[in-house]
């Protein structure tokens, strides 16, 4: 249920620009897919930046703030489609 509730929420938040599945491109070319972000580093790295906003060095991308379900939920959805 976790990564169901996880999926709709990047979905929901995330699929304008990034690529949030096993598969595909993201709509906006400088949005890393998601599936590959565990090969950058340990997805538990993004628990905070989750929780305070995640700033970019970049304007496009908005800051979201997630409480600590959805971030749980996030991060079991992205560990589920990670590419090793």
């Amino acid at each position: 249920q976790a990564a169901k509730r996880g999926r709709q929420i990047v979905d929901a938040k995330c699929a304008r620009c990034h690529a949030i599945g096993r598969t595909g491109t993201s709509p906006l070319a400088l949005a890393p897919p998601f599936r590959v972000l565990s090969q950058k580093y340990p997805l538990r790295n993004l628990e905070e930046a989750l929780a305070e906003g995640i700033v970019t060095g970049h304007s496009d991308m908005p800051v979201f703030r997630f409480t600590p379900a959805e971030i749980d939920a996030i991060l079991t959805y992205l560990s589920s489609i990670s590419t090793p």
